[in-house]
């Protein structure tokens, strides 16, 4: 029986205000927020159905941050709105006097304090479920180590999921990673990476590309079969991809927030003409750029201001398209528009980058770019906004693992082109309810989005046709009570199959990794 559940995300600001679009705080955060709803609603359900009448409780643990810029980062208990026993756990990061880390970390840098944090996380999470959780869930690398590390000392299932592995992200990482390590950490992270997958007892992909990848590209899982990192260590059988613990349950939408544009009775009435304005009119601290031409269908873009989303990569592909200029605006939603709210390197370079973009191309009037935190309420009212507009909604990133932001924008019957290298991939049928994008070149980047309003000079009811089809792909496909139902029954099987014939087999992998942990991880902290 599963009624206990903690959930493991330790990096970026996790909350449920005034985050979002922080550094290292995006999708992420919503896909767990989004999870904890339905997985509460499930195990309510199938417990009840089962005749056991327990109130489950599902934790969220994440790390508590004193300096919290006016988020609720330096409160050690919150509760999850809209849940009748679900919360958010928070344990401070220790340096090694055991003094509280005060300021935000990148998820880069995090390393070091990971082992202590799950040490104290676990005497948290004795005493807040009374006594062992059910089943521990990972998030992205940090929280699958820190997840391995529970479950081992716990003796609980452990489930990983991986959002998005570095490691595919950047190019010839492992190769090079000697030149990257002042920045990113790889070696810490990708030695990380294969503790976790290998010990993990579930682990949930989201699409399967993300596992075994394309005739073309490398699977996020596949890229630690075999690989070298030149004078640390080569990798030869890293992770078994035919294991059966290998799932792919795709996550879905939090359909309060992300409905079709044409339910009028639903939408934030209140806030509509608010949100419009502050889109395509209001000038403000927060806001850079006008629009001369503002009856033009809107090109609506949203993610964190980092080189992978790509978001730089999309205006410039804008400003060399004059023809396209023409024809529709651009409205961004990224990080800040100011260099020294960020204390992040990474966004502060796209954030220069942004600036001269606009000025090499002189899109003054022809963009928008907000620099604001943006609630999951006004976000869903934000893409219905750009439906009205007979917009259209792009997701131009590197490499996206799933892509929440394709889904929510489909689910609200925005037409959506997203990037061939990733999730989208499989989320959308090319040019039946969405399109690929190929974003590695400009005029690649641009070209579908030219020939869609090109088309619909000559078929107006286009726009329409593309709008209907995405909302039917996500109702029928992406839905979280179906994500829900699959991750408690795998918990279940797998819970079931270590202690009935497998256990041998998971002590050898499990002393494996330990050696990998103690020897080598631990080795490059010092």
């Amino acid at each position: 029986m599963i009624s206990k559940v903690a959930i493991i995300s330790p990096h970026g600001w996790f909350g449920q205000e005034n985050v979002l679009g922080r550094p290292d705080t995006g999708g992420q955060i919503v896909y767990i927020l989004d999870q904890v709803h339905a997985l509460e609603n499930y195990l309510l359900s199938s417990l009840k159905s089962s005749g056991v009448e327990t109130l489950p409780k599902i934790i969220v643990l994440t790390r508590l941050i004193p300096n919290n810029e006016g988020t609720r980062s330096n409160e050690r208990l919150e509760k999850i709105n809209g849940t009748l026993n679900s919360w958010i756990l928070r344990v401070p990061f220790k340096d090694k006097d055991m003094r509280t880390i005060p300021n935000w970390i990148s998820r880069f840098h995090i390393w070091p304090y990971l082992e202590q944090f799950a040490l104290d996380s676990k005497t948290e999470l004795l005493k807040e479920f009374d006594g062992k959780p059910d089943m521990i869930v990972g998030n992205y690398s940090d929280g699958n180590l820190v997840a391995s590390l529970l479950s081992s000392w716990l003796r609980v299932i452990q489930c990983n999921i991986a959002h998005a592995l570095e490691k595919s992200k950047y190019l010839c990482s492992d190769l090079f990673w000697q030149d990257m390590e002042k920045d990113y950490n790889f070696s810490l992270q990708f030695t990380a990476d294969l503790i976790s997958m290998n010990k993990a007892d579930i682990v949930i992909a989201s699409s399967f590309q993300e596992i075994r990848g394309t005739d073309s590209v490398l699977g996020q899982y596949e890229s630690y079969y075999l690989f070298s990192m030149p004078e640390l260590f080569k990798v030869v059988n890293g992770i078994n991809l035919f294991h059966p613990k290998f799932n792919v349950v795709s996550p879905g939408v939090n359909e309060n927030i992300f409905f079709p544009f044409t339910k009028l009775d639903q939408r934030l009435k209140s806030r509509i003409e608010d949100l419009a304005n502050i889109l395509f009119e209001k000038q403000g601290n927060d806001i850079y750029g006008h629009l001369e031409n503002p009856s033009n269908p809107p090109i609506f873009t949203m993610a964190r201001l980092d080189k992978i989303k790509n978001i730089t990569g999309l205006v410039e592909s804008y400003g060399q398209n004059e023809e396209l200029q023409k024809k529709a605006n651009l409205i961004v939603i990224a990080g800040s528009i100011y260099a020294n709210n960020s204390a992040d390197e990474e966004e502060g370079f796209e954030l220069k980058r942004m600036y001269d973009l606009i000025e090499k191309y002189h899109l003054q009037g022809k963009i928008r770019w907000l620099g604001m935190r943006i609630s999951k309420a006004e976000s869903g009212e934000i893409y219905r906004i750009i439906a009205d507009k007979r917009g259209v909604f792009v997701q131009p990133a590197l490499f996206e693992a799933f892509g929440l932001t394709v889904l929510e924008a489909m689910a609200s019957g925005l037409p959506t082109f997203a990037t061939q290298f990733g999730g989208p991939l499989e989320i959308i049928e090319n040019q039946k309810n969405g399109f690929w994008i190929n974003p590695t070149q400009p005029g690649l980047l641009t070209a579908p989005i030219l020939q869609f309003f090109n088309t619909l000079e000559k078929r107006p009811d286009y726009w329409d046709k593309i709008s209907k089809q995405s909302i039917l792909r996500i109702r029928k496909f992406y839905t979280w009570k179906l994500y829900s139902e699959k991750m408690i029954k795998f918990a279940k099987l797998y819970g079931f199959w270590n202690y009935s014939g497998q256990a041998d087999e998971k002590k050898e992998i499990d002393h494996y990794c330990n050696l990998i942990f103690h020897l080598i991880f631990k080795k490059r902290l010092k």
